[in-house]
């Protein structure tokens, strides 16, 4: 088990004062007008994702680029995916939203892809095949994988509410065995955990206190920020709350830019003042 990646994140999260990640999914019919002017797809989404992150760095100890988004731009899309990640501040974390899961062999190459070859910090991972599709990314010294437990979509439900033989929820059992796998590893496990699951949210906080939560769904997904801090903000368990969509497309208009900043400052402010009575709010530096 490595707390690398939760110290790196501790330390961004207190000189910054933000626990705010920025998703990055570029979709370019959704673009301003002047990003529409019969350019490349690539160059468009090149160029909108690189304003993006130079407007919101300041509110953001992190970003997660959505690979979906950039493989859709066919084999360019990985060379667009690594310009963008280039141009991403040194005081902010990249995480890789890739989601993969696959048997060992192959889950060693998706692995190697994400973390030595893009170079990132995090990822993360379905559990479905089990420990040996996870384990692989977990060799990986100072990353952290984060893996799905009760994710913010409609459909969640649908297997993670699940319950096991013993009457436990699917997601409990995933973030069990997390914690378990977590422990025998070079690199560091976490946990995605949605806002649309408030009750998710906090019962897995309880059962596992110290590793780092990802959460999704507020925003656009409509999963309330402010008790995400309360429920999820601890000493030992250092949270992210992503938000991409009420950001990117604050505005689709020329002023895009400054519209994504202000959505990312007033999400950090909400942020920092759910978390000003949890444990582990992002604290000002000494």
């Amino acid at each position: 088990m490595s707390t690398s990646f939760s110290r790196r994140l501790r330390r961004l999260q207190s000189q910054k004062e933000t626990a705010l990640c920025v998703g990055l999914d570029p979709v370019p019919a959704r673009f301003p007008p002047s990003l529409q002017d019969g350019r490349l797809r690539t160059d468009a989404v090149r160029a909108f994702c690189t304003t993006i992150v130079e407007a919101t760095a300041p509110y953001a100890c992190a970003f997660k680029p959505n690979f979906a988004f950039f493989e859709a731009l066919g084999p360019a899309g990985l060379t667009v995916l690594d310009q963008v990640v280039t141009t991403i501040p040194d005081d902010c974390l990249v995480l890789g939203d890739a989601k993969r899961g696959d048997i060992g062999h192959s889950a060693r190459h998706y692995a190697a892809s994400i973390y030595e070859e893009l170079g990132l910090d995090a990822c993360t991972v379905s559990p479905y095949l089990g420990r040996d599709s996870v384990m692989p990314f977990l060799e990986h010294e100072g990353t952290c994988t984060f893996v799905l437990a009760r994710t913010s979509n409609d459909g969640a439900a649908d297997l993670q509410e699940a319950c096991t033989c013993d009457g436990t929820p699917l997601y409990r059992h995933v973030a069990r065995r997390v914690q378990a796998w977590n422990a025998d590893a070079p690199g560091g496990a976490g946990l995605v955990v949605g806002a649309t699951a408030p009750a998710a949210l906090q019962d897995l906080r309880s059962l596992c206190p110290s590793l780092p939560f990802l959460v999704p769904g507020v925003g656009a997904q409509g999963g309330d920020a402010a008790a995400v801090m309360d429920a999820a903000a601890t000493d030992e368990g250092p949270v992210l709350v992503n938000s991409s969509r009420s950001i990117l497309y604050a505005s689709e208009g020329p002023n895009y830019a400054d519209a994504a900043a202000d959505a990312a400052r007033a999400l950090r402010d909400t942020l920092n003042g759910g978390a000003s009575s949890s444990r582990g709010a992002p604290s000002p530096p000494a």
